[in-house]
């Protein structure tokens, strides 16, 4: 039931509900009038009392305005490495939404620590004890209780921008809170280049004192389960994803593959059992389950029950602005 909610109400977002759509803009305009208010009150705090810094310690803040599916698990990642690539002691601080993305951070970074709890700033201390000297803070725009050295913020292309903010749109901060951001990147899955770069222009204009990048969030190969590298899926195939905006996904293998396929959604981090293995395999029938990486970590106990499957994985490519931000970030490490 969660990921038909999730799925309706990003319907109704995108102005897919036509009069019924209308009738909830309404109905929820006083609650997003408050939440607009409680956000304005509390940022204004922190903008005149700063967040708390932890001695000895800088952070990178990768984060957005949007809820979910703009790519800040794998930028969190390239952040990451670059700042090992000149000698950083690193360390990754996350909430822990979903064990999916620390499984993740754990794959594509396996000398990185993760650190994970609510408590940004416990967790800071906790990474600065065990000897970091930076933290990449990942899903960090909202939390301002840590003070950050650079706030990374992506925004997708895909998305209506400026969108309207919680409840009654995706954004859960207006889109003028963009002024406090060091760097702006666009990111794109589905959007054309062009589209991506129009955007990017957008930001600029309206926030020119904010450096703008962009990257494209693309197919970088097809593994199996346990994560060495396969032949494509052939025929008609079954996407199966736990990820905020399914339907790009399912965009991004029908153009890999040229064949038709069936989406199979569930909330996003959700944690597959038994029973939605076999539930995927029955819906499959004769198909190919394909899955998202981000999916393969938490499916890989099931793989003998899932078989034939297959993970299209994600690749970070650079369109502009590569140089520019990788020096904003790595400036914080110092000489």
């Amino acid at each position: 039931m969660r990921g038909i909610a999730e799925r309706l109400i990003r319907r109704w977002w995108r102005g897919d509900l036509r009069a019924r759509g209308r009738v909830l803009d309404i109905l929820a305009a006083p609650a997003e009038w408050a939440y607009r208010e409680a956000v304005s009150r509390r940022n204004r705090r922190f903008d005149r009392t700063g967040g708390v810094t932890v001695p000895g310690l800088s952070v990178v803040s990768i984060g957005n305005l949007a809820l979910g599916g703009t790519g800040k698990t794998p930028f969190s990642a390239w952040t990451a490495r670059t700042l090992v690539q000149v000698g950083a002691r690193v360390a990754i601080v996350s909430r822990g939404y979903g064990r999916d993305e620390l499984l993740l951070h754990h794959r594509w970074n396996p000398d990185v620590p993760v650190t994970v709890d609510a408590d940004r700033v416990a967790a800071s201390l906790v990474a600065r004890a065990q000897g970091a000297d930076v933290v990449v803070l990942d899903d960090g725009f909202q939390h301002r209780r840590l003070a950050r050295d650079v706030d990374v913020v992506l925004v997708a292309a895909e998305d209506p921008f400026p969108a309207r903010v919680l409840p009654r749109g995706p954004f859960r901060e207006p889109m003028a809170s963009l002024a406090r951001a060091h760097v702006v990147v666009v990111t794109r899955r589905t959007a054309t280049s062009e589209e991506a770069k129009a955007l990017a222009g957008r930001v600029r204009t309206l926030f020119p004192g904010v450096a703008v990048g962009r990257v494209a969030l693309e197919p970088g190969g097809w593994h199996d389960l346990a994560g060495a590298s396969a032949l494509p899926p052939e025929g008609p195939t079954l996407c199966v994803a736990a990820v905020a905006r399914p339907e790009l996904f399912v965009v991004q293998v029908e153009a890999e593959t040229g064949e038709s396929s069936e989406l199979m959604a569930f909330p996003d981090h959700h944690e597959f059992g038994l029973a939605d293995v076999k539930a995927m395999r029955a819906r499959a029938r004769d198909r190919t389950v394909v899955v998202t990486e981000k999916d393969a970590v938490k499916l890989q106990p099931h793989r003998t029950a899932l078989e034939p499957v297959r993970v299209l994985t994600q690749a970070l490519r650079w369109e502009e602005g590569e140089v520019v931000v990788a020096g904003i970030v790595t400036a914080v490490k110092g000489p």
